[in-house]
This record gives structure tokens, C-alpha cells and sequence, in this order.
């Protein structure tokens, strides 16, 4: 059909051009729209403009442009507009002028998302196969009498242009598969690109964060997208940032008042040898970050250390601090002074796994000194197999052929532990007892004799303690008496409510290290042991210096501890009633708690009704659960009868024993030194640090960080200068799960010969001497350099 007629008017045939088709393309949905009953309403194709199904149109439209009156299915708000309004209402675009429907919810979201991705790739696609067609055709408006005479072309027209292709069952055309290919090639090179260039750590990968953000743009479309800019990073988003930190820490804020809160502190310097001061409000719902103080040019006193802790109980809310714990230095126990004077009800508690760790060292690394003559002389033999083992340690490590040759044996590395990291003796020698087989095969090996020439009197000494089975017995009698006291400074280093467990572990240990000493010397209860004596009294003294009324009283308020179940489970420890220091050192936290002495009377009637089961506490419901459930639910469940010792209760089997939050993974802050060097305000570094800090706290509580790829991401910390992991361990210097945190590392890296040899687990202030000479030494040589070059340049030919 060459022309038409349509109301009487003519229409001239359109050329074949690219103009052409588009009037034809236009002509062809008009008669397509007028194929519809009635013709009161012109539907899109569904495919490719699948957004209009979840709107209501009050008026015909064309394929996606055109403003029409539309009616959300969702919110029941009626707009008018476009096609790209309607995606901009029901998909959520910001800015582009039509409020976004708060009635969608997160499912129907994503299922629109894709919906309009495939439908715009569709798009993409139809208007790629829009070629000029070979034969011209007029069309007429919809009003014609003709429709009949157009079914065919406009049916062919429609295949070949609107229609899509239909995927073959079992996935995307191998054309769609190379191209989504080649689009995941170019964004992992892209991102590649950004971690080179920028000096990022490989380990930022694992960041939940990183991999959240380009998830969501992937399953979201924004057009035009830009990234903020550097001024948005450091002003507007910062502060958002901050106000959403704030609002997901509320939910943790609101048990502070019934479940009370501990405030942690610790200090240690950054590598840039600057002090700084951690603030930490720790409790059963959680760990918050309070803040962070730079102490740079202040004498650290207790004066000024109390005063900045007076402030942050002031901050977090006096009625609701119950203890402030700090590491146990005699500042601190100064500090801790002058805090309760100035609240009464508030305790100074000694962190535990520091008084643990001191005992550690006292008994494996005791100094000939004459205050402890008597402990040295007892536990030389373990300062000498110390000795022997870090002996073979860096006859290993500091060669490296050896080292070569020792990691052909062993899959596990050798660790260099320094002092300053906890239990760093019974690390070294567990690590020496995983790797004892491998060790002995290497000595062995004809590869051995090669690498010893160098040093053969050491050699020979390494080879002899690695074959000694005595050698190997006295380690394996060392780990076996320090264990309980290991497993007890695990079970207190994190984050997790044991205040009223402490003095129950504290007897359990000593009993259990009595217990493995009598064991090895092969003594009955009633013998005496020189050995165990000393071991005693050094556990003694740290503990005289440690126990805390607190202890004492939670200890008192677990239900468990009045049970039959638990007497016969600990039966060398008397029930808490029958205690005497139990009884002195709840009196004193009684006075202090309740210095009314009518609130305090009352008080001690419901302690005698507890501690005896009398009245209330004496039906059997009651009875059965204090040994089957926790004592924090036990209080709530069976204590409305005892308001007083309740609401203590509550408080108390929710607080944590030790300073490990504020101290584990704190110690590579490059924040407080970028302040300067990014030019931010104060108050902007405060948020910033404010708003990183609490960003990792929050994300240790998801299940993503004990499972899958992000699993413990943030073990190497915060510094972000590094491009490697070199040292990966060494940042997390106060975990004891050195195995577990190793296979998490080196999954992808075992058999690698970019894998580091051995890992030094150590504090970040021991690096910046070696940074400073390494500077310095390359100061000397390009000095040197210099000068050769200035007198070669003044010495003339004719000279």
C-alpha cells in the first residue's frame, strides 16, 4: 500500500532515512494504539516500559515520553509526568523533582530495579537494530477507517523493532554473557586501578562496607551517578554519617539506665610517637566508642587522667556508670581513687587480663632480683627453655635459606612474640609444639647440613634441642600448668559480661594449676611443693593487688553459686554466704551502693531471702532455674520480689572484667595524625573518628564477621598507609587465636612465594625506630651522592 486516507487529509510518503523511520516508528504505536477497544487509553509495550503496570494512567500515553496524570498503585498519590518520572517515583531517584513512594517497600523495590535494567538493556538493544528500512510507507492518523489494511506491516514492524528476541531457556545470549564479561572486566580492573594508585591495603577487600557499596550500585541504576567529591567526604556526609552512627547506637544507649555501663580507658601512642587516650562505654548490648583524647603536651598525671575520665562519666550519665576500668599501672590505681571520691557509687576495677598477663611473666620470665630470689631460683628452668626456644627462633628466621627451608616443612610460620603482647611465652611455645614434627624433620634432612656452615657450634646446639625429648617434655610441662591460666585470660579478653565470673575462675584456676603441678611431681594433695609455693604466692600477690569489691558482690548474685549443682562441681569452694573475704567485700560494696542505712537494711533482708532461699525464693521453679538459666535472665524472671538486689543484679552480670575492647586493634589510628594533613576542624576529627570507630564496633556484632569472605576483616586494622598485609598479625597483637586469625589471612596465599616468612606480633610503637634509621639512612646516602656528584661536576678537563 503505497497511500492512505485518513479524515480526508494526505500524508506524503516518508524517505528512507533514519527520519523516516522514526515518523513510520511513530505512526506504526499510533496504529497499534488504536487497536486497543475503545481507544480511550494507549498502552505501552510491557517489556519495555515495564514501570507503567504498578501506576494507574488517567490518560493515553506514547511509549515512554509525554506527561500524563498517573496514579501509584502503591501510595495512591496521583503526579503527572513522563515515563522517567514514574521510575523516579517507585524506584526512589533523589532530585529528580517528584517525591519518592514511601509505600514501597525493599522487595518490591528490587523486583522493579531489575524489571527496568532489563527492560532498558532491551532498549538498548531494539534501538541498535533500527535500520532504515528498504521499503518506504506512509501512515495516517489513528482515525482512519483503514486499520485493516495496516495489520500487516504494523505487525511485522512491531516484531522487528519493539519485540525482543526471546532468551533461550537456561540463561542470558553468549552475546549478553561476553559483554557482561567484558563490562566485570573493565570494573575489577577500574577498582584495581583505585587500590594501586591510592596505596590501599589488599585487606580493604574483605571491608563489608567496600563490598556493600558496589553491590548496591550494581542492583541499582542511578543515571549520571557521580561519587562525592572531596569537600562532600569531609563536611555533609561526615555529619550524616554521624547523625546515622548516633541512631543506631540508641538502641545501646537505652540499656545504659537499667542494665548500667562500664567505661574503659586506656592510653598508648600512635607511630608517630603521639599519646592518645581511648574512651570506651562497654555493656551486655554492646560496645560504643565514646572518644578519643590527644594528650600531646599534657604531663599525664593522675590529676589530668581523672579529670578526663570525669568527664566522660558526666558524658554517659552518672546514675548509670557502674565501674571504670583501666589497665593496672600505679597511676591508674591513683586515678581509680580519686574517681570513686568523686562518686561514690562508681568502682575502679583493675583489668584482669593484665593482672593475669604480670603473673604470666613473673612465673615464666622471673628476674634474678633479691625481692624475688626465691621465685628465680624456682622457675629458672623456664626462663632457660624460653631461652633455648627463641634461640632456635632466630636461628631459623634470621637466615634466609633456613627460613626458605623451614617453610618447604611447615605450612605454619614461626612467630617472634615481643613482651609486650599477652601470655607472649605460652604463644611462642604452642606455636613451638604445632610445629615439633615438622622441626625435627628439617634437622634431620640432608638440606640441614647445607645451611649450617656459617654457624656450625649453633647449628649442632639447635639440632640437639630439637631431637631432645626432655627438651620437649619440660614445654609440654609448661603449657599444661600455665593452661588454666591461659584459658582463663582468653575467657576474659573480650567483650563479653563475666564481672560475675571472675572470682569463680579465679579459685577454679588455682586449683587446676595446683592440680597439673602435683600431677607432673607425682604428690599427693597434702605433700609440699617449693615449686607450687612459688607459683602460689605469685598468683596470690597479683590477685591481693587486683580483687575488687565488685568481684566479690557479683559473684554473690549469681544465682548458680547458691545451688546444689554447684557445690558439687566446685567443692573446694565455699558458697558465697560462707565466705569470709566474700562477706567483707560485699559489705563494703553495700555501704557504698546504699548509704541510706534503712535502703541498706532492706537491702539485707532480700540478700538473707536470696542467699538462704526463704519465702519467695523457696519454690522449686525458682530453685531449678538458678543452675539451668542465666543469672541475668534468672533476676529477671524470679527478682520482682527483691527490687533492690534486681535492679544491682542487672547491672552487674552485664559489665565486662577487662580493657581489651579499648585496646585490641586500637593501636594504628591514622586518624588523629590526618587531621593536619587533610585540614579538617577538630570537631570534624572528632566525628571522624567517632563515626570509624563505632562503624567496626558495629560490624563485629553481624554473623558476616565470624562467617564467610568478610570474616574478621578488620584484624589488620587501620593502616590504610600500607599496600600489603606485612604485619597483618602484628596489629592485632592482643588476640590469643594467632592460628585461627592466620588461616583467615592466608587462605588465598598458602603456597605463594610472595608469603611472608614469619610474623612478628608486636606493638606498632616498636616499628618507628627502624622507620626513623631507615630515613635517616637514606638522608646519609643521597647526602653522599650529592657531594660525589658536586666534585665531579667542579673538576674541569684541563684540571
Amino acid at each position: 500500500m503505497d497511500e492512505a486516507f485518513t479524515s480526508g487529509q494526505r500524508l506524503k510518503r516518508a524517505p528512507e532515512t533514519s527520519t523516516g523511520l522514526s515518523i513510520y516508528k511513530h505512526c506504526a504505536m499510533n496504529l497499534d494504539c488504536a487497536s486497543h477497544s475503545g481507544g480511550d487509553e494507549c498502552p505501552p509495550p510491557p517489556d519495555t516500559w515495564p514501570l507503567w503496570r504498578y501506576v494507574t494512567k488517567m490518560k493515553k500515553t506514547t511509549e515512554g515520553g509525554g506527561n500524563v496524570p498517573f496514579t501509584c498503585n502503591f501510595c495512591k498519590k496521583t503526579y503527572k509526568g513522563s515515563y522517567s518520572r514514574v521510575k523516579s517515583h517507585l524506584l526512589r531517584f533523589v532530585g529528580s523533582g517528584i517525591k519518592s513512594c514511601p509505600k514501597v517497600t525493599t522487595s518490591q523495590l528490587t523486583e522493579m530495579s531489575n524489571l527496568e535494567n532489563e527492560a532498558m538493556q532491551r532498549r538498548e538493544r531494539g534501538h541498535s537494530k533500527m535500520v532504515p528500512l528498504s521499503r518506504p510507507v506512509s501512515c495516517f492518523s489513528r482515525t482512519s477507517s483503514h486499520y485493516e489494511s495496516m495489520d500487516a506491516i504494523n505487525s511485522s514492524f512491531r516484531r522487528e523493532v519493539f519485540e525482543p528476541r526471546k532468551r533461550k531457556v537456561g540463561g542470558n545470549t553468549p552475546l549478553e554473557t561476553s559483554s557482561d564479561f567484558q563490562a566485570k572486566e573493565q570494573l575489577d580492573s577500574e577498582i584495581a586501578k583505585m587500590f594501586y594508585s591510592g596505596g590501599l591495603p589488599f585487606s580493604l577487600a574483605r571491608n563489608p562496607y567496600f563490598i556493600r557499596a558496589f553491590s548496591y550500585a550494581a542492583s541499582n541504576h542511578i543515571a549520571n551517578y557521580v561519587p562525592p567529591s572531596y569537600n562532600e567526604l569531609r563536611t555533609k556526609l561526615l555529619q550524616k554519617e554521624r547523625t546515622n552512627v548516633e541512631d543506631f547506637l540508641e538502641n545501646s544507649r537505652s540499656t545504659w539506665k537499667s542494665k548500667g555501663v562500664t567505661i574503659v580507658c586506656n592510653g598508648w601512642t600512635d607511630p608517630l610517637r603521639m599519646p592518645v587516650i581511648n574512651f570506651m562505654a562497654v555493656n551486655e548490648s554492646g560496645t560504643m566508642f565514646v572518644r578519643a583524647i590527644n594528650c600531646e603536651g599534657e604531663y599525664k598525671d593522675k590529676w589530668f587522667i581523672s579529670a578526663l575520665i570525669k568527664e566522660v562519666i558526666v558524658e554517659v550519665g552518672v546514675a548509670n556508670v557502674v565501674q571504670v576500668i583501666t589497665d593496672n599501672a600505679p597511676v591508674c590505681k591513683s586515678v581509680g581513687l580519686l574517681v570513686e571520691q568523686s562518686f561514690p557509687h562508681i568502682f575502679w576495677t583493675p583489668c584482669i587480663v593484665h593482672t593475669l598477663n604480670l603473673a604470666l611473666k613473673n612465673i615464666c620470665a622471673a628476674k634474678n632480683t633479691e625481692t624475688i630470689e626465691i621465685t628465680y631460683d624456682e622457675c629458672r628452668w623456664i626462663t632457660e627453655i624460653v631461652g633455648s626456644a627463641l634461640m632456635i627462633k632466630n636461628f631459623i628466621i634470621n637466615h634466609s635459606m633456613r627460613r626458605a627451608m623451614f617453610n618447604e616443612f611447615s605450612k605454619l610460620k614461626l612467630l617472634a612474640v615481643a613482651e609486650a603482647r599477652f601470655a607472649s611465652v605460652v604463644v611462642m611455645l604452642k606455636r613451638f609444639k604445632l610445629i615439633k614434627q615438622q622441626l625435627r624433620t628439617m634437622v634431620i634432612s640432608e638440606k640441614w647440613t647445607y645451611y649450617r656452615d656459617d654457624d656450625i657450634a649453633k647449628a649442632r646446639l639447635v639440632k640437639e634441642k630439637i631431637l631432645d625429648d626432655l627438651w620437649w617434655d619440660m614445654i609440654d610441662y609448661i603449657l599444661a600448668f600455665t593452661e588454666p591460666i591461659y584459658e582463663m585470660l582468653r575467657a576474659c579478653d573480650t567483650n563479653q559480661p563475666c564481672l560475675h565470673l571472675v572470682y569463680e575462675m579465679w579459685d577454679t584456676m588455682i586449683s587446676q594449676v595446683k592440680a597439673s603441678i602435683y600431677k607432673h611431681e607425682k604428690k599427693s594433695d597434702n605433700d609440699d611443693s617449693c615449686f607450687w609455693s612459688v607459683v602460689h604466692k605469685v598468683l596470690e600477690d597479683r590477685w591481693s593487688k587486683t580483687s575488687a569489691p565488685l568481684h566479690c558482690l557479683a559473684h554473690t548474685l549469681n544465682p548458680r553459686c547458691s545451688t546444689n549443682e554447684w557445690q558439687r562441681q566446685h567443692p573446694n569452694l565455699c558458697p558465697p554466704h560462707t565466705d569470709f573475704e566474700i562477706s567483707r567485700m560485699r559489705k563494703i560494696c553495700l555501704r557504698r551502693l546504699f548509704p541510706n542505712e534503712e535502703e541498706r537494711h532492706e537491702v539485707n533482708v532480700e540478700l538473707a531471702k536470696f542467699l538462704g532461699c526463704l519465702e519467695e525464693f523457696n519454690d522449686c521453679i525458682s530453685l531449678r532455674d538458678r543452675w539451668e538459666m542465666d543469672p541475668m535472665q534468672w533476676w529477671l524472671v524470679h527478682g520482682s520480689r527483691a527490687p533492690h538486689l534486681q535492679s544491682i543484679s542487672m547491672k552487674l552480670c552485664g559489665q565486662v572484667s577487662s580493657s581489651s575492647c579499648c585496646e585490641r586493634n586500637w593501636s594504628t589510628y591514622s586518624f588523629m595524625h590526618s587531621r593536619m594533613r587533610n585540614q579538617i576542624t577538630p570537631q570534624s576529627a572528632q566525628d571522624l573518628i567517632f563515626v570509624h570507630n563505632n562503624l567496626h564496633l558495629n560490624s563485629r556484632k553481624t554473623p558476616e564477621y565470624i562467617h564467610g569472605n568478610t570474616k574478621m576483616w578488620d584484624v589488620a586494622g587501620d593502616a590504610f598507609e600500607s599496600m600489603d598485609d606485612i604485619g597483618i598479625l602484628e596489629i592485632a597483637n592482643l588476640s590469643l587465636d594467632e592460628p585461627e586469625l592466620e588461616s583467615v589471612l592466608y587462605t588465598d596465599e598458602v603456597g605463594e612465594e610472595s608469603r611472608n616468612d614469619y610474623d612478628v606480633l608486636t606493638h606498632s610503637d616498636d616499628y618507628w625506630p627502624v622507620q626513623v634509621f631507615n630515613l635517616l639512612l637514606l638522608l646519609l646516602v643521597t647526602m653522599l651522592i650529592s657531594k660525589v656528584l658536586s666534585s665531579a661536576s667542579s673538576c674541569s678537563p684541563l684540571d
